[in-house]
């Protein structure tokens, strides 16, 4: 007989809202909901996530939305969140968007159901991997790709061009993964198209959030040979990338070292081959298509906020005044360059939402029963927006409510761009080093000049990308290097980026 269950007891496969919540009538939804089609009127296929903002405003802290025989329950009012950040009544719930990449990365660290043992292995393999002296050794590397970057835009800048933010800002962050993980280099600054292993990654992705929105997957015929083929070129690539590791020899104990030698340290246990494959890929895949995000969202504000970016070019040259190359210290001494990638990512996380599923029964925020398995989706990007917490002014770009005196004054929980709980992002200190150090190279070499007509428009596939930005830039006159020796000690540099939150709660 099938297995109709997971491993926890609970129904496999997508679970409606009703299966889930005994007192769904209470909860909103939008109006002018059609028989069998649901709450279809006025939405886009393309913008399903920027179609919930709009709902979540008119709704209020928690609502739904049908679409065809599907429901969902969203939530993104502060107290309720932190409610469902709750580690001891809640848990990450593997959502429909998720589920949908499970035949490209299986039961890998983002995909990986509760109940998977894989998940706990290779969380607890991998974990030193993005310690503060794995970190260290890493920053050399994100060094080296920030200078390809660099080589390309002085090209770029000396014929007149515009360049590409999206697709520029996706090639570093895919060699900086690849080679500070793998060892590999895809070459991506050298070539004119983007390289195949990014177009399959874009097309799996595009093809999961189509999966979202349609009620019958057949109706996705054609798109599912394409997106099976795009899967066998991930697999093909990474399968190569391995056989290389096996066949040469030793790395430099990066995280595919990590993944073929590392045993648990309690239980002895190690990675298998094919989840290596799965790791490999979701590192490859997450590892870089949100980060990309961060950093072009980050230069669109910088670019619209010429104030912004004076004080922190000020900063970059206080901090790192004459040094040729930034310490792995010295990054972590941008505080105010830090500052605008948290706001950033406070107005447009990359990964805008996530699940959470009830543990046990339970009432949400004292008003709303949830039986064992019920669900609901985290809007992260509102719950940025609260303006409850975030003021009256919270579509307003201000890297100053980062400063430390206001983070205090919020309450936790409030500030999720990485998930939360024990599942919350594994890389999340890896992305924001790297993000931090380039957008400090950045600011150290370029102005910003946008195009004053450009109107942001945002890319949904899963997570968000700012559509179409062009910037044209300006080379800065720098600090003279310094000729040689080590970059100067910081006496004062923490050890390691701290928490976006700055709070224990997160």
């Amino acid at each position: 007989m099938a297995e109709t269950t997971t491993g926890n007891g609970l129904p496999k496969g997508f679970r409606s809202a009703e299966q889930g919540w005994p007192e769904l009538h209470r909860i909103p939804h939008p109006p002018h909901r059609l028989p069998l089609l649901g709450d279809i009127l006025g939405a886009s296929r393309r913008t399903p996530l920027q179609d919930s903002l709009r709902y979540a405003r008119e709704l209020g802290p928690i609502f739904r939305r049908r679409a065809f025989n599907r429901e969902f329950v969203f939530v993104w009012g502060a107290g309720l969140a932190a409610d469902m950040a709750d580690e001891s009544r809640f848990a990450k719930h593997v959502g429909l968007g998720i589920a949908n990449l499970r035949p490209v990365v299986g039961d890998g660290l983002f995909t990986a159901y509760n109940h998977e043992p894989n998940w706990q292995l290779a969380h607890d393999v991998l974990a030193p991997g993005f310690s503060r002296e794995a970190m260290a050794g890493y920053h050399p590397m994100m060094l080296a790709v920030a200078d390809r970057l660099m080589d390309h835009w002085d090209r770029e800048l000396a014929a007149g061009r515009t360049v590409d933010v999206p697709g520029d800002m996706t090639k570093l962050t895919l060699e900086t993964i690849a080679r500070t993980g793998f060892g590999h280099d895809f070459g991506s600054f050298e070539r004119a198209r983007p390289h195949p292993f990014v177009s399959a990654m874009v097309g799996t992705l595009t093809y999961a959030q189509r999966l979202n929105t349609v009620p019958w997957p057949f109706l996705l015929r054609r798109a599912a040979r394409g997106n099976q083929a795009d899967i066998a070129y991930l697999n093909r690539t990474v399968d190569e990338l391995v056989r290389a590791r096996t066949a040469g020899g030793r790395g430099d104990g990066d995280l595919l070292d990590r993944m073929l030698e590392t045993a648990h340290p309690q239980t002895g246990e190690r990675l298998c081959a094919q989840n290596v494959r799965r790791q490999v890929i979701t590192f490859l895949v997450a590892g870089h298509e949100t980060t990309s995000g961060a950093l072009s969202f980050a230069l669109h504000y910088l670019s619209r906020h010429p104030q912004v970016a004076a004080r922190a070019r000020a900063e970059v040259d206080d901090v790192w005044g004459a040094t040729a190359v930034p310490g792995y210290d010295q990054v972590a001494r941008l505080r105010y360059v830090r500052r605008i990638l948290d706001e950033s990512l406070r107005l447009w996380p990359t990964a805008p939402a996530f699940a959470r599923e009830a543990r046990e029964e339970t009432v949400l925020g004292g008003a709303h029963p949830m039986r064992r398995g019920a669900w609901a989706l985290v809007l992260t990007a509102m719950l940025h927006r609260d303006p409850a917490v975030w003021g009256a002014d919270a579509e307003r770009f201000d890297p100053d409510r980062f400063d430390p005196k206001a983070v205090r004054t919020r309450p936790p929980h409030t500030f999720k761009p990485f998930g939360t709980g024990a599942r919350a992002c594994i890389g999340r200190q890896f992305a924001l080093h790297e993000a931090t150090l380039v957008l400090g190279l950045l600011l150290r070499r370029y102005d910003f000049r946008s195009d004053l007509a450009y109107r942001l428009r945002v890319t949904e596939r899963l997570t968000l990308m700012p559509e179409g930005l062009r910037l044209r830039l300006e080379r800065r006159a720098t600090p003279a290097p310094v000729a040689s020796g080590p970059s100067p000690a910081v006496e004062d540099a923490p050890s390691e980026l701290r928490c976006p939150v700055h709070r224990a709660a997160d």
